[in-house]
C-alpha cells in the first residue's frame, strides 16, 4: 500500500542544517525541521551514522517534515566520524556514541525553540541507540520509539546467535561498516578545502570491526555494556517498542513489554520486515505509523491525547489505553520469498506474559536418530535482514527439511501461536564442538513447507553464553533453547514440523568437527508452543499510512543486465556450494546503481557478498564482501570513491580475516591499506 502524501499540515515548517557542539569541541552535523510558531515545542531526535545528506535523506524526508508539520522540532544527527560530523569513527555502538547522544539531547532541550522535552526514535541502529541512551536516563528524554532494534549486542544483533558466530551477519556487517566508515565528508556541506583533511584524518583511524567482534566469542565484558538487557530498569523514558514477525529483532518487543513497568511501555508487532511500518514494503499491510507515533509523542511530550473528544476536550482513547501488546496473528501462507500482504488479524494482550497464552508441549516420537547435516544446509534460510525485496524470505523448505531430522504434529483444530517456542532436546554429541538448529515449519497438504521461525544453540554455550564448555564426545545431555517469536494461525489439516539440523550455513559458522553431528533421542525431547486463545480484537485499528512529500531522488535507468538478488551455485564435482547475495539495506531496499539527489549529488553503490562451503568440510567455510562507492558532484568537480574487499576463512584453530580499503580523490589514491589477522577460535 502506498502512503498518502501530505502537502499541508497544521503548521508551516522550515528546515536548517547546523552543527551541534560537544564538550570536547567536536561538532556533529544535524538537520532540523521546525514548525513556524512563536511557542517552544518538543524535539524529536533520530541519531545514527548513515549520512543524513545522502544515504538516508529520502527516508528522512518522509517523516521528519511530517513531525514538524504536527508541531515538533524533528532533528536528524549523524554520529561522530560519519557523514559530515567531525571526529573519528569508533566501534559500533561504542560508549562514546551513547555519551555524545546524551549531550545532543541536553543541547536540544536548551534551545530557545525547544520546550525542554525530547523524544528519540529510530529503526535498527537508531532504535538501539534510542534504548541505550534512554538507559542513561538524561532528564529531558521523556519518550522513545524503537523500531526493529536489538536490545543485546551479543546474542540479538548481527554478531552471534545462541553463542554461535552469525556468519551471514557478522562478516557482512563488518564489511559494510568498513566501507561506510571510509566514505568522505561532502564538500558541499563542510567546505571545498576542509573535506579532504577531514577524510584523510578519519581514514587513519579506520580498522575492520570484524577483528574486535571475533576476539570476543562469548558474552564477556566487551558485550554486556553495549545493550540494555543487563538492566531494563535503567530506562526511565516511556518506550513504544515496534517490530515485525519477519525482522530478526522482534523479540526485543516481547522482552521490553515484559520487563518495563506497564505504565510506560507499549508493544506493537506486525507482519513487517526490517522497515518502518508505513513504507508499504513487503510484507504488508502497512499502517499509519506516523499517526500512531504522534499519539505517543502527544501523550508523553505535550501531556495531551491525539484522540480527543471534540465536545468535552478530553482524551477518549489515548495511546496508553491500548493493550500492553498489540500483535498480528498471520494466517497460513504457502512458502514464497516475498508477500505483498499477509492476511491475518490483530490481537491485544493487557499483560505479558499473557494469561491468554498457554504453553503446550508436544513430545517428539520415534527411535534415536543420527543428525549429520551437510554443511550447506541453510542456503534456503533467506536473508538475515529482510527489507522488502523479492528474494528476502525463505523459499519452500522441503530441501532443508530433507537434510534435517523432522518431527510432525497434526493440527486437529485451528491453533494460534503467539510468543517464543521452546525446544528441549536430548543429544549425544560425537565431537567436542558443534551446534544445533531448530526450525518450526508449517506443512501443507501438498507437502510444501513454510518456515515460520528458528533458533540456534552453540553446544559449547549450553551452560551459558558467557562461557565455552566443551562437550565430552559420546556423552548425553539435555539442552533447552528458545526460537524467535511468532504470531501464526495453523489451520486444521495442516502439520506442524520441527526440523533439527547440525549445520545452517551461511547463517551459522560451522564448528570444527561438527561433520560428526549428534544423535537426537526423541524420548527425552519436546517442542513447546505458546498457544493463544483464538479471540481477535476488532477494536485494534490503524489509520492509512501517510508521509510528507518525497525528496525527489532519481535513479537513472541503465542498460546493465540486472543480476539476481540471491543465487545458489553448486559445483557438482567438488561438492562445493556458493551463495551469491546482492545486499539491500533498510534505508532503501531497492538501492544500488546510481541515485541523483536534488542538490546535484550523484551516489553510486555496488556490493556483492559470497558464501562458500564444501558439503562435507566445516573448515572450508569462506565469506567475502566487495563494496564500491562513488560520490560525485559535477558542479564542484568532486569525484571521490571507496573500494573495499573483506574475507574470512578458517582452520581448526583460527579465523583468518583479510581486509583492504582503497580511497581515491579523482584518480589520486589518498588511502590504501590492507589487514590480515588470525584470531583463535575460542568458542566459535
Amino acid at each position: 500500500m502506498s502512503a498518502r502524501i501530505r502537502t499541508s499540515f497544521p503548521y508551516e515548517t522550515t528546515h536548517d542544517d547546523l552543527l551541534v557542539p560537544l564538550q570536547d569541541g567536536t561538532r556533529l552535523y544535524a538537520r532540523v525541521w521546525r514548525p513556524l510558531t512563536g511557542e517552544p515545542v518538543p524535539a524529536l531526535l533520530e541519531y545514527l551514522p548513515y549520512r543524513l545528506t545522502d544515504e538516508t535523506a529520502a527516508r528522512d524526508w518522509q517523516r521528519h517534515p511530517w513531525y514538524a508539520g504536527h508541531g515538533y522540532a524533528s532533528v536528524r544527527v549523524d554520529i561522530r566520524g560519519h557523514g559530515n560530523s567531525e571526529g573519528m569513527p569508533g566501534d559500533t555502538h561504542a560508549e562514546a556514541e551513547a555519551a555524545d547522544g546524551v549531550e545532543v539531547i541536553e543541547w536540544l532541550a536548551a534551545q530557545p525553540w525547544c520546550s525542554g522535552r525530547v523524544g528519540m526514535f529510530g529503526i535498527s541502529w537508531g532504535g538501539f541507540d534510542a534504548l541505550r541512551i534512554a538507559a542513561r536516563a538524561p532528564e529531558p528524554l521523556k519518550a522513545v520509539v524503537t523500531v526493529c532494534s536489538p536490545d543485546d549486542r551479543y546474542d540479538h544483533d548481527v554478531h552471534y546467535r545462541g553463542g554461535s558466530v552469525l556468519a551471514v551477519g557478522m562478516h557482512a556487517w563488518a564489511a559494510t561498516m568498513l566501507a561506510f566508515a571510509s566514505r568522505p565528508p561532502d564538500p558541499a556541506h563542510v567546505g571545498a578545502v576542509m573535506w579532504r583533511d577531514m577524510w584523510t584524518e578519519r581514514l587513519e583511524s579506520v580498522t575492520p570491526f570484524i577483528h574486535t567482534w571475533l576476539e570476543h566469542q562469548t558474552r564477556d565484558g566487551y558485550w554486556r555494556p553495549g545493550g540494555v538487557r543487563e538492566d531494563y530498569g535503567a530506562i526511565r523514558a516511556a518506550v513504544l517498542a515496534v517490530g515485525g514477525w519477519h525482522d530478526p529483532y522482534r523479540d526485543t518487543v516481547l522482552r521490553l513489554v515484559e520487563c518495563l513497568p506497564p505504565d510506560r511501555v507499549r508493544g506493537l508487532i506486525g507482519p513487517w520486515s526490517h522497515q518502518y511500518p508505513d513504507r508499504g514494503l513487503p510484507p504488508g499491510p502497512a499502517i499509519g505509523f506516523l499517526q500512531e507515533t504522534l499519539r505517543w509523542w502527544d501523550h508523553w511530550l505535550k501531556d495531551t491525547d491525539t484522540d480527543t473528544d471534540t465536545d468535552t476536550g478530553t482524551g477518549t482513547n489515548g495511546v496508553m489505553a491500548e493493550p500492553l501488546l498489540r500483535s498480528y496473528i498471520g494466517d497460513s501462507h504457502p512458502p514464497a520469498t516475498v508477500y505483498d500482504v499477509l492476511p491475518g488479524r490483530w490481537v491485544g494482550d493487557a499483560a505479558w506474559p499473557s494469561p491468554a497464552v498457554t504453553p503446550v508441549s508436544y513430545g517428539l516420537q520415534g527411535a534415536p536418530v543420527l543428525v549429520r547435516s551437510p554443511m550447506h544446509t541453510g542456503v534456503d534460510a533467506g536473508r538475515l535482514l529482510p527489507v522488502g525485496n523479492d528474494a528476502d524470505l525463505p523459499p519452500d523448505q522441503r530441501d532443508e527439511d530433507a537434510k534435517s531430522a523432522c518431527f510432525e504434529f497434526e493440527v486437529a483444530a485451528e491453533t494460534w501461536v503467539l510468543g517464543r517456542p521452546r525446544v528441549r532436546l536430548r543429544l549425544t554429541s560425537w565431537a567436542p564442538r558443534g551446534q544445533v538448529i531448530a526450525r518450526l515449519c508449517e506443512v501443507f497438504p501438498d507437502g510444501s513447507s513454510t518456515l515460520l521461525t528458528r533458533g540456534v544453540l552453540n553446544l559449547s554455550a549450553r551452560h551459558g553464553r558467557d562461557r565455552a564448555t566443551a562437550w565430552q564426545p559420546g556423552a548425553t545431555e539435555d539442552v533447552t533453547f528458545e526460537l524467535n517469536g511468532i504470531g501464526h494461525a495453523f489451520p486444521p489439516g495442516h502439520r506442524i514440523r520441527l526440523a533439527v539440523s547440525s549445520a545452517y550455513w551461511p547463517w551459522i559458522w560451522p564448528q570444527p568437527g561438527s561433520e560428526a553431528g549428534f544423535t537426537l533421542d526423541p524420548a527425552g525431547s519436546a517442542l513447546q508452543l505458546p498457544v493463544r486463545a483464538r479471540e481477535s480484537d476488532p477494536a485494534i485499528r490503524f489509520e492509512e499510512p501517510e508521509q510528507a512529500e518525497p525528496l525527489g531522488v532519481v535513479s537513472p535507468v541503465t542498460l546493465d543486465e540486472p543480476r539476481p538478488e540471491r543465487l545458489v551455485v553448486r559445483d557438482v564435482a567438488a561438492g562445493r556450494w556458493r551463495l551469491e547475495d546482492d545486499p539491500r539495506f533498510e534505508d532503501d531496499p531497492r538501492h544500488g546503481g546510481t541515485r541523483v539527489y536534488p542538490d546535484g549529488l550523484e551516489l553510486t553503490e555496488d556490493a556483492r557478498e559470497t558464501y562458500t562451503v564444501d558439503a562435507s568440510d566445516p573448515l572450508s567455510a569462506r565469506t567475502r564482501s566487495d563494496w564500491s562507492i562513488r560520490l560525485h558532484r559535477p558542479d564542484l568537480a568532486w569525484d571521490a570513491s571507496v573500494r573495499t574487499r573483506s574475507e574470512v576463512t578458517c582452520d581448526a584453530a583460527d579465523f583468518i580475516t583479510s581486509d583492504e580499503v582503497i580511497c581515491k580523490d579523482g584518480d589520486e589514491v589518498v588511502f590504501h591499506r590492507t589487514w590480515r589477522k588470525r584470531i583463535p577460535r575460542t568458542a566459535g
